[in-house]
């Protein structure tokens, strides 16, 4: 079965690398970390590795990387004298993931090919595994515990779509998930399901979902002046945020800051798409509309401040939590169209009034509570969208019950970080006896 496994992801290489070809003709980036990828490594580029226990954590993109933080920021305080690494598939979560402080070394994964990643295992030598949310790798994780190497799923989900595929195909998983040593799932229901898919019960546990535990500093008024002066925000407007938006969904929150605007509103819209590679394509999307707009990298150059009916869009990564906190209201974007929506806590945590669209199966459980608490609101399209910030902007007490009412909902979820240590100390100690 994994030769066969191996022969397709061979061919299908036939198929991504015209795909990256194409990709930097169109958006002018190229593959990064193709050697690192294929477990080919610059010179000294292992060295925080050397004569060192190391943790290795993964996490695929943006989302998982962030979170992860409270997992990473435990761990460095556990294990101080552990190498850190982390590996990312995507090229925006490995950029996150450089800019954190607790990481040693930060990686790409590798091709989950055999002979690549038992080069990388062989280079690496990790004394445990982390994936972070559900990663599930045939490969990787069949040499990892031939190597008796322990694997942990952290923070693991089974998503309303993904259940149906894998239920599917619970016989090729089954020995694929025989090599992890815990499953540390975000709720009862995902736990119900990475077993009904072939994870053996006695080593799955719910341990509630790691994003809870974010921490973020609550800017002051002068924190918000301060930015607002940085990225050349009026600070007499209103900010609102549409952050991790998708194509087909930009053009529906710009309609609808139009016609805010048009209806006299004060309010000055940050854009930030998911992938910001895609901001050439957006721009067009502006320009269609007639919106002035500055680019984030390039607002340093501007003098005059951005008014109501103008627009910075975020061609950059790593600081939603920045515009996060002049935001007065937050809008969750992938949520729209249907994506299945991005992680809604962040704004939450620094008490801002939510909204989200119909589309949020990634994050059902979540939202769930959300909705239950009255913590954030759920519009059901771009017409529902601009009604509800329309309310929001005129009702500031309205704001702010939604934003405490998160905060609250936040604290009452708090502690998965600390289950999942105890699973990776446990497993940690179980091995370094085992190598007495």
């Amino acid at each position: 079965m994994f030769l066969l496994y191996d022969l397709v992801l061979l061919a299908s290489s036939l198929v991504l690398i015209p795909w990256y070809l194409l990709r930097k003709a169109r958006y002018g980036t190229a593959r990064r970390g193709l050697r690192e990828r294929l477990g080919f490594f610059a010179p000294g580029r292992l060295a925080p590795t050397e004569k060192r226990p190391v943790i290795w954590v993964h996490a695929v993109s943006v989302g998982e990387t962030r979170a992860a933080i409270p997992l990473l920021k435990a761990l460095r305080q556990a294990y101080p004298e552990a190498c850190l690494l982390v590996s990312n598939t995507t090229e925006t979560g490995h950029s996150v993931a450089r800019s954190l402080p607790e990481i040693d070394l930060c990686l790409f994964f590798p091709f989950d090919l055999s002979f690549v990643v038992r080069r990388v295992l062989n280079q690496v030598r990790p004394s445990l595994v982390v994936f972070v949310d559900t990663e599930i790798w045939p490969n990787f994780s069949r040499i990892a515990g031939k190597q008796g190497i322990p694997l942990v799923l952290a923070n693991g989900r089974i998503s309303d779509r993904s259940f149906p595929r894998y239920h599917m195909i619970r016989f090729a998983l089954r020995p694929v998930l025989k090599n992890f040593s815990a499953f540390c799932m975000q709720s009862e229901q995902d736990a119900e399901r990475i077993q009904a898919i072939g994870a053996l019960p006695e080593r799955v546990r719910v341990t509630g979902n790691l994003k809870f535990d974010l921490q973020a500093q609550m800017p002051s008024a002068e924190d918000v002046a301060a930015l607002k002066s940085r990225f050349r925000i009026s600070p007499g407007a209103l900010v609102w945020v549409a952050g991790s938006t998708h194509a087909g969904e930009e053009e529906q929150v710009l309609d609808a800051y139009l016609q805010l605007v048009a209806q006299g509103r004060p309010v000055v819209l940050i854009l930030v798409p998911r992938h910001p590679e895609r901001c050439r394509q957006v721009s067009d999307v502006l320009a269609q509309r007639h919106i002035s707009f500055a680019l984030r990298s390039r607002v340093d150059e501007r003098e005059e401040v951005l008014a109501p009916g103008e627009v910075l869009l975020v061609d950059s990564i790593g600081e939603m939590l920045k515009f996060y906190a002049m935001a007065d209201l937050v809008f969750v974007g992938g949520s729209l169209v249907p994506v299945g929506g991005h992680n809604v806590l962040e704004g939450v945590l620094l008490k801002k009034a939510v909204l989200y669209g119909p589309h949020m199966h990634n994050f059902r459980d979540i939202a769930k509570l959300l909705r239950e608490a009255g913590a954030a609101m759920e519009v059901a399209d771009g017409q529902g969208l601009q009604q509800a910030v329309a309310h929001l902007i005129d009702h500031p007490l309205g704001r702010r019950a939604l934003g405490e009412a998160g905060y609250q909902l936040i604290a009452r979820n708090v502690g998965a970080t600390a289950q999942t240590l105890s699973v990776i100390e446990s497993l940690l100690e179980k091995a370094a006896e085992e190598r007495k």
